[in-house]
């Protein structure tokens, strides 16, 4: 049986809530045990992610789309799979989950529950590495859905992992994630300054790799051009 709206809507609000409450409770509890060591706080941080990825994709995948990121909405929302109504409910969802997220990890950890990060993310490398991100993540996305839909969630945690690693950003690749983490001034804090450029190469990169998808699989192209056309304006 479908799910109802307010159903998906709320599955969209747990499950980037929970997302983040992993990225930033695991960003403090990998800081808090490594005794300094960056390397392997960055790596509490990053097995942490990925692993929730596929729980929380697994799990919420039938009810929503398990999509907990703005910029995978949208690219729905341009293939036509999305009307305009849900896509908005689910972002702003979205956004308010991730916020609440943040807020219960600084509540479990005992932490100020209000926080401005002050953690500078800026330059062109992080910018760069915000757009491959992206890109790498809708491509992740809609080509493993068209190969094999079963393996989403291995495929998005295994990526997101990895694109930790790869990128010198560590891949935020979600705009609600980026906006959330503004307000934790923790391991995985971004400065409030720095969003909206975050944000920006986001949404480039997955709409190139919208483009890509349509220009090798040939579906839909014409939507995407349209769609593309339409953002420049």
């Amino acid at each position: 049986m479908a799910s109802s709206f307010f159903q998906r809507v709320l599955a969209e609000f747990t499950g980037t809530a929970l997302l983040l409450a992993t990225v930033i409770g695991s960003g403090v509890m990998g800081e808090t045990l490594s005794g300094g060591n960056v390397g392997i706080t960055l790596l509490a941080n990053t097995l942490a992610t990925g692993a929730i990825l596929v729980v929380l994709i697994t799990m919420l995948g039938p009810i929503s789309g398990a999509h907990f990121n703005p910029a995978v909405t949208a690219v729905f929302a341009a293939r036509g799979e999305l009307d305009a109504r849900v896509a908005i409910a689910y972002i702003v969802a979205q956004s308010a989950g991730a916020v609440v997220g943040v807020l219960v990890a600084h509540a479990m950890f005992d932490l100020s529950i209000l926080q401005l990060s002050h953690k500078a993310r800026t330059g062109w490398g992080q910018s760069l590495s915000e757009c491959v991100a992206s890109f790498g993540l809708i491509t992740t996305i809609l080509l493993t859905l068209r190969a094999r839909a079963e393996a989403v969630a291995t495929n998005v945690g295994l990526y997101i992992t990895a694109a930790y690693w790869f990128t010198a950003s560590t891949s935020f690749a979600n705009p609600a994630v980026t906006l959330a983490r503004a307000f934790s001034d923790t391991f995985a804090g971004i400065r409030l300054g720095d969003v909206p450029l975050f944000i920006a190469a986001q949404l480039a990169g997955a709409f190139c790799a919208l483009v890509l998808v349509h220009l090798l699989t040939g579906e839909r192209l014409s939507t995407v051009c349209r769609s593309v056309r339409s953002a420049a304006e």
